[in-house]
């Protein structure tokens, strides 16, 4: 009798530390850990905006380079089924700039093309060093886009970023914008988004992250954590160039652990993986890729462990 009440007292033990475990890792943004039950394989993950509690998809759309065609109606056409796909998968948050030629319009031709998705989660920039000329771009985004209004404003690369903030921050105020963010790409003035987190009361900052460029775990993210601020990552695949190098050698056996069947799933899991992180742009103009990508949101993810495991094994390539 003993006996079987120790091997009870030891089964609770075990169930309360289970749950436990798994508490823990929700609240410190693991969807999955080993020794949990594994995510419904189908289900989009999502992780929710700090400032407002609304989920987002872990990948969402970029269009940078891979959008600018033009007026090639063929090639216009081609990225509106790439935009299909990814609502399709599940997706929703798609951005640009206007720094990215004619990536605006093409968005704005797929949307129409599609009788505008209510799933939209509308990402655009300010991009502009007259800062009195900052409301005619974002009404010239607009209009390219063909929304009623943004989700998300960002002040691209911190550009007059002084003087654009308070008027997003206005515009917010007035119910005219949603959500207010800034941005920033490979790896520079990380002191001045710093800054920017610690004074300003934004809601998303944009910024490079991967598996080779790291610097930002170091302050940025925690910083992000501690301040509720979404992230976006750009450059998940380093524009191109890490799956280029990931290609040549063969996918690692821990892959299939959670769920990837391609570099480029790894490399998003591994960014998406992070707790700071709400959601990775990867741009593509092919809709193979846009669904592989879309695959990284659905399954397990890696844990801490393994995350370390990846960084050291990619790097060591």
């Amino acid at each position: 009798m003993k006996d079987g009440n120790a091997r009870a007292d030891a089964d609770t033990c075990r169930r309360h530390w289970l749950a436990a475990s798994a508490t823990a890792a929700i609240a410190a943004g693991w969807p999955w850990i080993a020794g949990a039950a594994a995510p419904d394989a189908t289900r989009v993950l999502t992780r929710p905006i700090p400032a407002s509690g609304e989920e987002l998809p872990l990948v969402g759309l970029g269009s940078w380079i891979t959008f600018n065609v033009g007026n090639d109606d063929a090639a216009r056409d081609a990225c509106a089924e790439v935009v299909r796909a990814f609502f399709a998968a599940g997706g929703r948050l798609i951005d640009s700039s206007p720094m990215y030629g004619s990536s605006q319009p093409t968005i704005g031709h797929a949307l129409a093309r599609l009788g505008r998705p209510a799933a939209l989660f509308s990402a655009e920039k300010v991009w502009i060093g007259d800062a009195v000329r900052g409301a005619a771009q974002m009404e010239a985004s607009r209009a390219f886009w063909g929304v009623p209004r943004f989700d998300l404003m960002q002040v691209h690369n911190l550009l007059a970023w002084q003087e654009h903030l308070p008027r997003l921050l206005a515009l917010k105020a007035d119910g005219r914008l949603r959500y207010v963010g800034i941005t920033t790409s490979e790896g520079r003035r990380h002191a001045e988004i710093e800054q920017i987190l610690r004074t300003q009361p934004i809601d998303f900052v944009q910024l490079s992250y991967n598996l080779l460029d790291r610097e930002v775990e170091q302050r940025i993210l925690p910083l992000t954590r501690e301040r509720r601020v979404a992230v976006i990552v750009n450059r998940p695949f380093r524009g191109g160039r890490l799956l280029d190098a990931l290609r040549r050698h063969r996918l690692p056996g821990w892959a299939a652990e959670i769920d990837c069947d391609s570099w480029a799933q790894v490399a998003l899991k591994f960014v998406v993986s992070h707790p700071a992180v709400t959601c990775a742009i990867p741009a593509t103009s092919q809709v193979a890729h846009v669904r592989q990508n879309m695959g990284a949101a659905r399954g397990r993810l890696p844990d801490a462990a393994l995350r370390a495991r990846m960084a050291a094994e990619v790097a060591a390539l």
